[in-house]
């Protein structure tokens, strides 16, 4: 009677463990799978800024010939960055807002 006990306390505890090793291994992927996306929007969003950069940096020198030789150039085309985000966001606030 004994070991029969036994053997089904000890069986309980493994189904217990085996649930909960199972439960941590889905929320681990989920963790993982929530990461990635993360990760994917963050690098999409870098890749869009650098290619803002670009076209404002390239937009500059065709409107103002040598303008990259100028100390003040990359505080230009920050501020020009800066600016256009700001309209962007603040048009975006303002669509919200009428809907």
């Amino acid at each position: 009677m004994f070991n029969l006990k036994f053997l089904k306390s000890l069986k309980e505890a493994l189904d217990t463990k085996a649930n909960l090793v199972a439960f941590s291994n889905s929320q681990s992927l989920k963790r993982e799978d929530y990461i990635q996306s993360l990760s994917s929007n963050e690098l999409r969003i870098k890749a869009d800024e650098q290619r803002l950069e670009a076209m404002v940096r390239q937009q500059l020198k065709e409107e103002f010939p040598n303008i990259e030789k100028s100390s003040s150039y990359d505080l230009l085309v920050d501020a020009v960055i800066h600016n256009y985000k700001s309209k962007q966001l603040q048009a975006t606030d303002d669509a919200e807002i009428t809907e």
